[in-house]
C-alpha cells in the first residue's frame, strides 16, 4: 500500500497510543489534506539523529512504523493545524516513494506472529508488566491502575509510553516479533529492583 509518512525525531508510535501532532511545514499540511480528503491513515516513523556521514533523510528514516489514523483536525487562521492520532497497525516499508513534496512509501502490513505459548503466556506477562510498572512509579500506582488496558497489546503501548526508553528500545519493542516478545522487551526496560521476579 502506498502511505504518506510523517517522520518524527525521537517517537516510535504504538498500537492504540493517542499522539497529538502541531502541523506547520507545508508538506505535512499537503499530507493533513490528503488524509483529510481520503479517510486513509498516514505511518508515523523515527527519524534517527543526524550523524556524521549520515545526511541523507533516507539514511536517517526508521524502516518500521505504524499507522496513524486522524481522530481530530483543527486547522487555524494561520493555515497551521492542531490534529489527534491514534495508533493502529505496525508497518514495513518497503520501498521509499520521492514524488511528493511530503516523504511517501510503499508499504507493507506487518502483524505480530503468534506466539507459540498463546494468551495465557500473554496475559501473564502483561500482569507482570503491570506489576512491575505500580512499583516502578508508586506515587502514581492509583492513576497507572486506573487507566491501564485491560488486554496485553494495548497494556504494552501503555507501558512503552511510561518506561523511561529511549527511542532505540521503543522501536526494538515496535519490532518484536511476538507480542510476548514485545512485552519481554518492555520488562526488561523495566529497573531490576522494580521488577517482579519470575
Amino acid at each position: 500500500m502506498s502511505l504518506p509518512l510523517f517522520p518524527l525525531p525521537h517517537t516510535v508510535l504504538f498500537p492504540g497510543q493517542v499522539l497529538p501532532l502541531y502541523i506547520f511545514e507545508p508538506r505535512y499540511r499537503d499530507l493533513l489534506a490528503r488524509v483529510q480528503a481520503t479517510g486513509e491513515p498516514f505511518g508515523v516513523v523515527r527519524l534517527q539523529p543526524r550523524r556524521e556521514g549520515s545526511a541523507s533523510l533516507l539514511e536517517r528514516v526508521g524502516r518500521v512504523g505504524t499507522l496513524a489514523h486522524l481522530l481530530e483536525a483543527e486547522t487555524h487562521e494561520d493555515g497551521t493545524s492542531s490534529v489527534l492520532t491514534v495508533g493502529g497497525e505496525r508497518f514495513r516499508v518497503r520501498e521509499f516513494d520521492l514524488s511528493h513534496a511530503y516523504l511517501s512509501a510503499e508499504v507493507e502490513r506487518w502483524p505480530l506472529e503468534p506466539d507459540p505459548l498463546g494468551a495465557p503466556a500473554e496475559e501473564a506477562t502483561a500482569r507482570r508488566l503491570l506489576s512491575d510498572l505500580l512499583r516502578l512509579y508508586p506515587a502514581q500506582a492509583d492513576t497507572i491502575r486506573h487507566n491501564a488496558p485491560d488486554t496485553p497489546l494495548l497494556l504494552a503501548s501503555y507501558a512503552a509510553a511510561l518506561l523511561p526508553l529511549e527511542a532505540e528500545a521503543r522501536e526494538e519493542a515496535l519490532r518484536a516479533a511476538t507480542l510476548l516478545d514485545r512485552l519481554d522487551v518492555l520488562r526488561g526496560a523495566v529497573p531490576l529492583e522494580a521488577r517482579e521476579l519470575n
